[in-house]
C-alpha cells in the first residue's frame, strides 16, 4: 500500500534531485495538473538499514579554532577598570535615586540604564522608582498623562518588568471615531514609543494591536524634520521592535546610538561602555572554558557529520542570561546546546532508524549498560551526555542537596523521543498534519531541555509546583519554544528539503490547507506574533516558576529570533552571525582614555 503525498506548487518551492537515499523505494514526482499539485508515491516496504548509505550534510567546519579562543584576552579585566565602573555605578544611582528629578526624566534614565544594558547593576533602584510610581498612579500626572511618549514609555517599562497597566490609559489619544488621532503622526518620538510599547501586548488587546499598524505605517513613511539620530532609532526599531531584540546585543547598538546623542549623560555612557567591555572579558574566560571541556570531549573530531558549533552555542547561553554574575549558568548551558546540536545531526544527518531506537531507548532507560547495543559512535554521544549531564546532577546534589537527575534525563528523554519521530516521518516520506507536527516539533526543538537546566541553575530551593509545571511543560516552556521552533522553520526549510526532510511547518501546512509557500510563511510569521503575546501575559502573572525563569524564558525567544533572522545562523553562520560573535565576545567598545 503506498502513501500519497501532496506538495503545493509555489515561485520558490521545488523538491531537490538529490535526495539522500533512504531505505525505502519511492516514485517519480508527478505534477498534477488539475489541482496544481506534487504529489509522489511512496512505497511503504523498507528495505535492510545495513544496506543504508551513510549521509552526511556537508557542514561547514567551524569558523572559531581552539587555538584562538584560547587566545582571546581584553584588558578590562584588570582591577582598575572595575573600580572606575563602581565608582561610576554609584554616581548613576544617585541619578535613579533623585527625588528632585521630574517623573518623565526618571522614567527616561531608567530606559537608557536598561537599553546601555546596565539594568542587572541597578535592579533595587528601578524596583523602587517603578513601584513609586505604579503606587501614586503616575498616570494622572498631567505631564504623563497628555504626552504619548511618556504614557508609552511608562507602560512599557512596568509591562517589561511585570506589573500589571492596562491598554486603556492610551484611550485619550484617539478620538470620537475609535482611532488614533492624526495629529500624532507628527510626534515622531511619541510614535516610535507607542510602536514599542505595543509589542508588550496580550491576545484579545485589540488597542495595541490597531497601535502596532498605526505607528509602523507611519514610521515607516517619515515626513517633517527628522533628526538623522532619530531616524536611525525608527529604522532599527522597525526591522526588530526592542522587546524581541537579544539584550546584549541590543546594548551595543543602543551603546553606540546613545553615544551620537547631543544629550548623552557622560558618566552614565562612559560607564556603559566599561560595563560592556568588562563582561566581556568574562564572556572570553568562559569560552576558553568550555572549549576545553569541548576538545577534551572529542565529539566534533570523531563524529565528522556533525555540526561543530560551540560557539555559536555559547552564543545562545549569553542571550539566555548574560549578566555577569551567572558564569555557571552559561557555561552549563552551552555543554547542552553543543549535545543537543551533536545528537540532532545523529538523528537528522546519520543515524538508521534502528540505531536512533536503540539510542532513544538508552537515553529513556539512563543505563551505562545500554552502551553495548550501540554502535560506536552512538556509544561516544551517549556517554558524553551520560557523563555530562550526571555531573551537573551531581554539583547540584552537592551544593543545594537537591536530586535533579530524574528531571533532568526525563528532558533528554523526551526530546529523544521528539527527534526519533520526526526521523520516523523522514524515513518514511510520511507528511503528518500541521497539528501533530507542531505538538512534537515545540519538543524537538529543544527549548524545554535549556530551560529545565536553567531552573536547576538559578534556584536554590525547588517548589513542587515548579517541578511538576517541568514534568508536564507548563506554557512557559512551550511559548518560546514555539517562536524558536517557527522561526528555526522559516529559516532552514531548504537546507532541511535538500536532505530529504520534508516534514517542517511550511511543508506541513502547505500540504493541508493547499495554500503557496509564501502564504504558509505568512502564517507562520503570525503565528509567532500571537505566540509572543502569549508569552507577555506569562510575565505579568504569578508564575510557580519565579521570575528568574520567566525572564529567561523570554530571552531564549529573543536569541532564537536574532538566531534565525538572516537565515540559520547556527547550522550555517554567514557573516552576520560571524559579525555578532565579534561584536559580543571578540572586539571590546573603543573608550576615549
Amino acid at each position: 500500500m503506498a502513501l500519497i503525498h501532496l506538495f503545493p506548487l509555489s515561485q520558490n518551492f521545488s523538491l531537490p534531485h538529490n535526495i539522500p537515499k533512504y531505505p525505502l523505494k519511492t516514485r517519480p514526482l508527478l505534477l498534477d495538473h488539475k489541482y496544481g499539485h506534487y504529489s509522489r508515491c511512496f512505497a511503504s516496504i523498507p528495505t535492510s538499514h545495513s544496506q543504508v548509505e551513510r549521509q552526511s550534510a556537508n557542514y561547514q567546519p567551524s569558523s572559531w579554532s581552539y587555538d584562538f579562543l584560547q587566545s582571546l584576552k581584553n584588558d578590562y579585566a584588570d582591577e582598575k577598570y572595575k573600580d572606575r565602573a563602581k565608582k561610576l555605578e554609584e554616581d548613576v544611582r544617585s541619578m535613579i535615586n533623585n527625588e528632585n528629578t521630574d517623573l518623565l526624566a526618571t522614567l527616561e534614565l531608567i530606559d537608557d540604564v536598561q537599553r546601555l544594558g546596565l539594568g542587572y547593576r541597578f535592579e533595587r533602584e528601578i524596583k523602587r522608582a517603578l513601584d513609586n510610581f505604579a503606587s501614586s498612579k503616575g498616570y494622572n500626572d498631567e505631564r504623563i498623562e497628555k504626552s504619548l511618549h511618556a504614557t508609552a514609555l511608562s507602560f512599557r517599562l512596568l509591562r517589561q518588568q511585570g506589573y500589571q497597566v492596562f491598554q486603556d490609559v492610551f484611550n485619550s489619544f484617539k478620538n470620537d471615531s475609535g482611532n488614533f488621532k492624526e495629529c500624532l503622526t507628527k510626534n515622531v518620538k511619541g510614535m516610535l514609543s507607542l510602536y514599542e510599547a505595543s509589542y508588550l501586548g496580550f491576545e484579545g488587546e485589540n488597542l495595541l494591536d490597531e497601535a502596532t499598524t498605526f505607528t509602523r505605517m507611519h514610521l515607516k513613511d517619515l515626513k517633517g524634520d527628522v533628526s538623522k539620530s532619530m531616524a536611525e532609532q525608527v529604522s532599527h526599531a522597525l526591522e526588530v521592535p526592542l522587546h524581541h531584540r537579544m539584550l546584549r546585543l541590543e546594548a551595543r547598538w543602543y551603546i553606540e546610538a546613545y553615544n551620537k546623542r547631543e544629550d548623552a549623560n557622560s558618566l552614565l555612557l562612559e560607564l556603559a561602555k566599561l560595563d560592556f567591555n568588562i563582561v566581556q572579558s568574562v564572556f572570553q574566560r568562559e569560552i576558553q572554558d568550555v572549549s576545553r571541556w569541548w576538545k577534551d570531549m572529542g565529539l566534533a573530531n570523531n563524529l565528522s557529520f556533525t555540526r561543530d558549533r560551540l560557539m555559536e552555542c555559547f552564543v545562545w547561553a549569553v542571550g539566555i542570561a548574560f549578566e555577569p554574575q551567572l558564569s555557571n549558568l552559561r557555561k552549563g548551558l552551552t555543554k547542552v546546546a553543543a549535545l543537543v546540536t551533536t545528537i540532532d545531526d545523529v538523528y537528522d544527518v546519520y543515524g538508521t532508524l534502528d540505531e536512533l531506537e536503540l539510542f532513544t531507548d538508552a537515553v529513556e532507560r539512563w543505563d551505562i549498560n545500554a552502551l553495548k547495543n550501540l554502535p560506536h559512535y552512538m556509544k561516544l554521544c551517549f556517554l558524553a551526555l551520560y557523563n555530562t549531564v550526571n555531573e551537573m546532577a551531581y554539583e547540584t546534589l552537592k551544593e543545594k542537596g537537591e536530586n535533579t537527575l530524574p528531571y533532568l534525563t526525563k528532558a533528554w528523554a523526551d526530546l529523544c523521543k521528539a527527534f526519533l519521530q520526526e526521523a520516523k516521518w523522514c524515513y518514511n516520506k510520511d507528511m503528518p498534519t500541521f497539528k501533530d507536527y507542531l505538538d512534537n516539533a515545540w519538543l524537538s526543538v529543544s527549548g524545554a531541555v535549556f530551560l529545565v537546566h536553567a531552573y536547576f541553575f538559578w534556584n536554590q530551593k525547588f517548589t513542587k509546583q515548579a517541578i511538576e509545571g517541568l514534568e508536564k511543560y507548563f506554557n512557559l516552556l512551550r511559548w518560546p519554544s514555539i517562536i524558536f521552533r517557527l522561526c528555526n522553520d522559516l529559516s532552514t526549510s531548504t537546507g532541511e528539503l535538500k536532505r530529504g526532510e520534508i516534514a517542517n511547518s511550511i511543508n506541513c501546512y502547505m500540504c493541508e490547507t493547499g495554500v503557496y509557500e509564501e502564504v504558509a510563511s505568512k502564517h507562520m510569521s503570525n503565528m509567532i506574533e500571537r505566540t509572543w503575546k502569549k508569552m507577555n501575559e506569562e510575565r505579568v502573572v504569578d508564575s510557580p516558576f519565579g521570575e528568574r525563569l520567566v525572564v529567561t524564558a523570554i530571552n531564549l525567544a529573543r536569541i532564537a529570533q536574532c538566531t534565525y533572522q538572516y537565515g540559520d545562523g547556527h547550522g550555517a553562520p554567514d557573516i552576520q552571525a560571524k559579525n555578532r560573535v565579534m561584536s559580543l565576545i571578540v572586539e571590546p567598545i573603543a573608550l576615549v582614555e
